[in-house]
């Protein structure tokens, strides 16, 4: 306790604390992360400001989750019809009109809008400012407002909720050609009456392998570049494998260990020079999407002047705070995880720790994170994966199950992938559980549910679930867990019971 005031102390020496505050927290940002802060703040009937430089709801509204999933389910549709005749009917060639289809897209965007929107969060009570924000010292936050005017405002608390912002590889002709991100693609292609013809997606993580099938389907040629060995890296190699076979068969060239090298034009046309074993080639393109990942942003607003470190993501302590414990940070720009559902956890630490830290702080829980890819078939995961727990050295054994073999499956045409989950030697502790299926991003719930509150796969068995759902699959993992660890001593008395009984 003596250290961390001593810390605090050394942090603000040298800057005039305001007497009075105009605000109890000013919040940096209205995506995921500075949303949900400013409606916590509101709701415990603190004066709170939210500005935002860009579009309320951030990145997952306007240009990630919410569009991207509209974009998968069109695409999804269009691979149903090619498809009918599995499900009895005629297959047909789907009619696609892109622009149509990314009208849909914008017409999504704007149906949930209002839940992120300016007029809902002043019906709250919040203060929302449109402009860029810059710390001017620990409490003063300068605004330049969208009409060029500035002003300033002092907060007892601030936080910074930036978000992040695709991230651009320093790859030689790249700018000359042009490309598309996560970000700008939905305004770039929104009056195009077709998909692009020849599509080169770089990058094999979730946004790449979402974008490269789901454009696909929509009738474009799609050629996907990643330098690693293989797609989805943070995930197990089975589970990736499911992946990258679920592309191949909707047509994408799926091109691993390959690296991007350069690009340019030839006779007005585009290409792009990869190499992979010392041997280059080029690869024509029509449209080049880069999502290779994203950065969060960092730039602009004072924190170098303030001394706030940053290395990939803004430095903070367990309790979401920086150098200066009333200045903190969630979401993106904080890290470690680059989620929505992420971002609105951390923001509920970093809110109330920046508002009761004075009775009260709580370290952020990270033990218990989902997350899904948006693939067909969706891959999700929570906990360790095999591989981490290899890294870590950490004992376990696995379970799985066959999604081929469930009924819900076979009946919906979707009988593939599994179910898999790590528990310690001999005890039915989920360490971690992935899954890919169809809906695995809500199948997945159940194991994140079971985790956080230490309920093990015994607890599932014994919980009916209906049939046929593919929710079953969860309770099948865990009946196969009990038949691998059924005492063996105690079924040989069993059956010496059933003989006695019979005479």
């Amino acid at each position: 306790m003596t250290l961390d005031l001593l810390k605090r102390r050394r942090a603000y020496a040298g800057w005039t604390r305001p007497r009075r505050f105009d605000r109890n927290l000013i919040v940096i940002g209205a995506g995921a992360a500075g949303l949900v802060s400013a409606y916590i703040a509101a709701a415990t009937r603190a004066q709170v400001t939210l500005i935002e430089g860009h579009r309320m709801g951030g990145d997952c509204l306007n240009y990630g989750c919410v569009p991207s999933k509209a974009l998968i389910r069109s695409a999804k549709l269009a691979h149903q019809m090619r498809h009918a005749d599995r499900y009895g009917l005629t297959a047909q060639a789907p009619q696609i009109d892109f622009a149509a289809v990314l009208d849909r897209v914008h017409r999504v965007i704007a149906e949930i809008a209002p839940h992120d929107s300016v007029e809902r969060y002043t019906g709250l009570g919040v203060d929302v400012v449109q402009g860029h924000a810059r710390l001017v010292d620990p409490w003063t936050v300068e605004i330049r407002e969208s009409g060029g005017a500035t002003r300033r405002l002092t907060g007892r608390a601030i936080v910074l909720a930036t978000g992040a912002a695709p991230l651009v590889p320093p790859l030689p002709g790249l700018e000359e050609v042009g490309y598309l991100t996560s970000d700008t693609m939905w305004q770039v292609l929104k009056t195009r009456s077709e998909a692009p013809r020849r599509l080169v997606v770089l990058g094999g993580g979730p946004i790449g392998c979402e974008l490269s099938q789901a454009f696909a389907r929509l009738g474009s040629q799609v050629t996907q570049i990643e330098m690693a060995p293989r797609l989805m890296m943070r995930e197990d190699e089975d589970a990736a494998q499911q992946v990258r076979a679920a592309l191949e068969r909707d047509g994408v060239q799926v091109l691993t260990g390959h690296t991007a090298r350069a690009c340019g034009t030839a006779e007005g046309a585009k290409w792009i020079e990869i190499e992979a074993g010392g041997e280059t080639r080029r690869i024509g393109f029509d449209e080049l999407i880069v999502a290779v990942g994203r950065a969060p942003r960092l730039a602009g607003y004072g924190l170098e002047e303030l001394g706030i470190a940053t290395d990939r993501v803004i430095e903070t302590n367990a309790y979401l705070e920086t150098l200066y414990p009333n200045i903190l940070a969630a979401g993106d720009v904080a890290g470690p995880y680059q989620f929505t559902h992420t971002a609105s956890h951390q923001a509920w630490f970093a809110t109330v720790n920046a508002l009761f830290g004075a009775l009260k702080r709580f370290r952020a829980d990270y033990r218990v994170i989902p997350w899904a890819t948006f693939t067909d078939p969706e891959l999700a995961r929570v906990g360790l994966s095999e591989e981490e727990a290899r890294a870590r050295g950490i004992a376990f054994e696995v379970t799985r199950y066959g999604i081929d073999e469930l009924d819900r499956a076979i009946t919906d045409g979707a009988a593939r992938g599994f179910v898999k989950v790590l528990t310690p030697p001999g005890k039915d502790r989920i360490l971690g559980a992935t899954i890919v299926s169809e809906h695995a991003g809500e199948l997945i719930a159940e194991f994140v549910l079971a985790m956080k509150h230490g309920l093990g796969l015994n607890k599932i068995l014994g919980t009916i679930h209906i049939y046929p759902t593919l929710a079953e699959a969860n309770k099948f993992a865990a009946g196969n867990w009990r038949k691998a660890h059924v005492n063996p001593r105690l079924l040989a008395l069993v059956e010496r019971f059933h003989r006695w009984r019979r005479g």
